[in-house]
């Protein structure tokens, strides 16, 4: 089994990288493989519906996008990490979901982010963590992923990699959400080994005025 985390920040070695770590050394204590993906420092914009990816099966504008999707085929679960960014998640990752999302939802088969648990991070200074979770959280449930939490909000605080270390509770959320996504990682093995897979009901797509 194996866990892809996003880095969401543009700074490789910050604090969102420094929760992603405590998150991964738990996995890996609970025989989970976790590999921690940075998108880089290059702005990352979001989706403008040009609707190329449903002819050529990824982003136009992909580049990380699309390198992430193809890996992400091969993963079994996903965290996904930002800093606070004016009381918001980073745009830079915001931007990545969206095309991800998006393109993974038009580009065809395989879907390599539905059914597969999820769990969001953030970090900040001080405040606006939890409007943050939520910003990521809700590319989950419009992606049939199912959500991993820990015994309190995913979040650190600091202004650096150091003051992390000095976040106790931050870093025990972190371990807790590791040994909890490795946990419903072996629950869902187990399940498919006893025959249980996914129902797929037919897509239906209507608007307001119809």
């Amino acid at each position: 089994m194996k866990v892809m985390l996003v880095n969401g920040s543009p700074h490789r070695h910050g604090c969102t990288n420094r929760a992603l770590e405590e998150v991964a050394h738990a996995l890996e204590a609970d025989g989970v493989e976790a590999e921690i993906f940075w998108i880089g420092a290059k702005p990352q914009g979001g989706c403008v519906a040009c609707g190329a990816c449903g002819k050529t099966g990824e982003c136009a504008f992909g580049e990380v996008v699309n390198e992430f999707r193809a890996r992400a085929a091969e993963a079994d679960g996903f965290v996904f990490g930002a800093p606070v960014h004016y009381a918001h998640a980073a745009s830079s990752l915001l931007g990545f979901m969206d095309r991800l999302f998006y393109s993974n939802g038009r580009a065809g088969m395989p879907n390599v982010l539905a059914h597969k648990p999820a769990a969001a991070v953030v970090s900040a200074r001080r405040a606006g963590t939890t409007v943050s979770f939520d910003d990521i959280n809700r590319f989950f449930t419009i992606s049939q992923m199912p959500i991993v939490s820990s015994y309190y909000w995913n979040n650190v605080h600091g202004n650096s990699a150091e003051d992390v270390e000095q976040d106790e509770e931050g870093l025990s959320v972190m371990r807790q959400l590791g040994h909890n996504m490795a946990w419903m990682l072996r629950c869902i093995e187990a399940g498919r080994a006893a025959g249980i897979e996914p129902v797929a009901e037919p897509r239906s797509w209507t608007n307001f005025i119809r």
